[in-house]
């Protein structure tokens, strides 16, 4: 009966091979048709008959966080932070951003490689679980990481890309190596693109 749940898991843009050997089939298997879907499926559980059930899910994500409603935001939180993950990748990524974002990105962080090593620090930087964020500020950008299920949405900033640093993301491929995970999706996996439409 998910076709009757108010919040449903957003089918992948590509395959659950596409994206290996960076991210392996059993991987994806795992983190989007377990863990992914097991947010939803408890998001939808946690809401019904609450005032979160009529809202979108971004909206769900801000008002949880505000109302201190815990295991609603934990899991609205990881729904919409998994969303983003899926989408921002593409088989192959491309090798770089161009145009706006290109230019943000020189002008925030110095060059493309030194926004990659400085993503990568911050990623190493989150303690436990938790994300890695490209952040927009008006005409400047920051990365941020946030622990557990947070992400930027929930403290009013507007997310580009995020990469998950949670182990289940990466151990099966990485083990326990999270630098390596995070460094060959921003050089392998990311689709710049997608990454730039989001900018406002």
């Amino acid at each position: 009966m998910n076709d009757t749940k108010k919040f449903n898991l957003p089918p992948l843009p590509y395959g659950e091979n596409d994206l290996s050997p960076i991210i392996s089939s059993d991987t994806v298997q795992l983190h989007y048709g377990k863990h992914h879907q097991a947010y939803f499926n408890m998001l939808n559980t946690l809401a019904e008959g609450t005032k979160y059930n009529e809202m979108s899910l971004e909206d769900v994500v801000v008002e949880s966080f505000k109302d201190k409603e815990q295991k609603i935001f934990n899991n609205a939180g990881q729904a919409w932070n998994h969303i983003l993950y899926w989408d921002q990748m593409k088989p192959g990524g491309e090798s770089a951003p161009s145009g706006k974002l290109h230019t943000m990105i020189e002008d925030s962080f110095g060059d493309f490689n030194s926004f990659k090593d400085q993503f990568v620090q911050q990623s190493v930087g989150v303690f436990g679980s938790g994300w890695c964020w490209l952040v927009q500020n008006d005409s400047s950008l920051e990365i941020l990481g946030t622990p557990n299920g947070e992400n930027p949405l929930a403290h009013g900033k507007h997310a580009l890309m995020g990469i998950d640093v949670w182990e289940h993301a990466y151990y099966l491929d990485y083990k326990n190596v999270r630098p390596d995970y995070v460094k060959a999706i921003l050089d392998n996996s990311i689709n710049w693109s997608f990454v730039s439409d989001q900018l406002k």
